[in-house]
C-alpha cells in the first residue's frame, strides 16, 4: 500500500507549504481577466488583519483548553509570543500593500518565500512557550490540545465533507 502524502510530510513541512499556499492565495492580486470592469467597482471586502485573527484564535485556544490558574503564567507567555507574531505579520503584509501593485513574478515568489521563512520562524519561536504549558495540561487538556492542533484550520474543510 502505498503512503499518502500527508503521512511522509512532517508537520513543520506541511505548517510551512500551508502558509505559503495560503500567503499566495490571500495576498496576491487577482487575475486581471477576473477583475470587475472599470465602469463597475467590487466593493471593497474587509479582511480582518493577523492581530484581529490571533486575537480570536487566542480566545478559542483559551476556552478549549481550558487554561486553569496555575497555568495562567504559561499561557500569558504563549499569549504574548503568538501576539508578537501577529504584528510582524501585519507589518510584513503593509509593507507589502505600500509597494507597486505590478510586482513581478520573482518579486512576487520572493515575497512569498519571506512570508513562508517568517512563519516559519514564528513556529521556532511559539513551540518552547507552548511545550511549557502543554507539559502542565492535564490528560484531558492535552487531548483537546491534540485534537484542536491535529484539525488546525483544516477543521472546518473536513467538518464539510462528512
Amino acid at each position: 500500500m502505498k503512503p499518502k502524502m500527508h503521512q511522509i510530510a512532517s508537520p513543520v513541512t506541511r505548517v510551512v507549504v500551508m502558509m505559503a499556499f495560503l500567503s499566495a492565495l490571500f495576498l496576491a492580486p487577482a487575475h486581471p481577466s477576473l477583475a470587475a470592469s472599470d465602469t463597475k467597482k467590487a466593493p471593497a471586502v474587509a479582511r480582518a488583519t493577523v492581530v484581529e485573527h490571533t486575537e480570536a484564535r487566542i480566545k478559542e485556544l483559551q476556552s478549549v483548553l481550558k487554561i486553569t490558574p496555575v497555568q495562567e503564567k504559561l499561557w500569558e507567555n504563549l499569549q504574548q509570543v503568538m501576539r508578537e507574531d501577529a504584528k510582524e505579520m501585519d507589518a510584513l503584509i503593509a509593507d507589502r500593500a505600500e509597494k507597486p501593485k505590478a510586482m513581478n513574478a520573482v518579486e512576487r515568489m520572493k515575497f512569498h518565500s519571506q512570508m513562508t521563512e517568517t512563519r516559519l520562524n514564528q513556529l521556532k519561536k511559539f513551540i518552547p512557550p507552548f511545550e511549557e504549558l502543554y507539559a502542565s495540561m492535564s490528560d484531558e487538556q492535552k487531548k483537546s490540545a491534540d485534537t484542536v492542533f491535529e484539525k488546525g484550520i483544516m477543521r472546518k474543510q473536513k467538518s464539510k465533507k462528512k
